[in-house]
């Protein structure tokens, strides 16, 4: 079937491993795959989020062991998937498509299968540029998200509100992007793909302090929210252990369905060492399912006036447009709010804490 074919797209999970090391097993065993198949002419592009030179150091040995040459008996590039999940004002045809090819060849037949489907095609100098510029775009959300997210620490302990912060610092009209703190960073890119940077440059020798400190920064978070929790049930004279937690919101952000890497779980798993009842709501994820390194086996509860007055505190880690927070401020003991949420509640709300 593969022989049918003329372009072969690569788009496998890069997950890491247990040490924050790259696993590239999905990207190698199907690059095998592809290797029983490949004839000439074909054109194999990786769209994988990965390490600069995987495309030569990974996939051009494997496919070579045919016999055939890259460049010469068929053509090879790297073309990062762009996405980003619930946005409406995007779509695959509207993104700009990043191509890099292994030689001039390969780029010329990579950007020819691309602009078939793509408005707007960038070729660059090499597949490393390419994965390099898809790692720099997720590096560049992960360090300035770990940044607002040790701001928000600090000015919790100052008494300064950090989302007003930030909307103030927007005014500025150059100079500033915002990014907002939450519970942590979830999906399949931010949480992962700088470490396969980090995992490259020490081949280098070379340490990346602000990557590894950004993740240190975002993967303390769930705790920090537990913790945050903790001094507002001891305001009520509640102890954490023994409580009754809502977690509202599975997903790793607002109105979509996916849960990978989601600092909710997280959350569930911590809430539940210390030795909390925890459910969750989440009207995208009804149910959850098997991921590699976590199994909750829970059902999403019914979020009624009624349901939520059973949690001694409700804890929104995802902010969907779908909640009527006026209802669950109204009916919450204890609301931790780690979205500023709530900020569109009118009303009193002596019961919220941001965290």
């Amino acid at each position: 079937m593969l022989r049918g074919c003329d372009a072969l797209i690569i788009c496998v999970p890069t997950p890491l491993s247990k040490t924050r090391d790259p696993d590239m097993t999905y990207v190698i065993k199907t690059t095998e795959t592809i290797a029983t198949q490949l004839r000439k002419g074909h054109l194999v592009s990786l769209e994988s989020t990965t390490y600069p030179g995987t495309s030569k150091e990974v996939l051009k040995p494997i496919l070579e062991t045919t016999g055939l040459k890259a460049g010469k008996d068929f053509f090879l590039a790297f073309s990062p998937e762009r996405e980003d999940p619930g946005r409406r004002d995007f779509t695959t045809e509207t993104i700009t498509k990043l191509v890099g090819g292994y030689d001039p060849a390969s780029l010329r037949v990579a950007v020819a299968l691309y602009g078939q489907a793509i408005k707007n095609v960038v070729p660059v100098a090499s597949c490393e540029v390419a994965e390099a510029a898809k790692i720099l775009e997720n590096v560049y959300r992960c360090v300035n998200i770990a940044m607002v997210n040790e701001l928000k620490m600090l000015f919790d302990r100052m008494g300064i509100d950090v989302w007003e912060v930030i909307e103030a610092a927007k005014t500025k009209p150059f100079g500033f992007q915002a990014f907002y703190p939450g519970p942590g960073l979830g999906g399949h890119c931010i949480p992962i793909d700088p470490f396969y940077l980090t995992w490259k440059a020490r081949q280098f020798g070379v340490s990346t302090r602000f990557i590894e400190l950004a993740g240190e920064i975002n993967t303390a978070m769930p705790e920090y929210v537990v913790e945050h929790t903790a001094r507002a049930l001891n305001e009520r004279a509640k102890p954490l252990k023994g409580s009754k937690i809502l977690v509202l919101g599975l997903a790793y952000k607002k109105n979509i369905d996916d849960i990978r890497e989601s600092p909710s779980i997280e959350l569930i798993e911590i809430f539940k060492k210390r030795g909390c009842k925890v459910d969750y709501n989440d009207p995208y994820i009804p149910t959850t399912h098997k991921q590699r390194e976590h199994d909750l086996r829970m059902k999403s509860v019914p979020l009624t006036a009624a349901s939520i007055r059973k949690y001694d505190c409700v804890v929104i880690s995802t902010d969907h447009d779908c909640y009527d927070y006026g209802m669950i401020v109204r009916n919450a003991k204890v609301v931790v709010d780690t979205r500023n949420a709530c900020v569109r509640v009118k009303g009193p709300k002596k019961n919220v804490y941001k965290s």
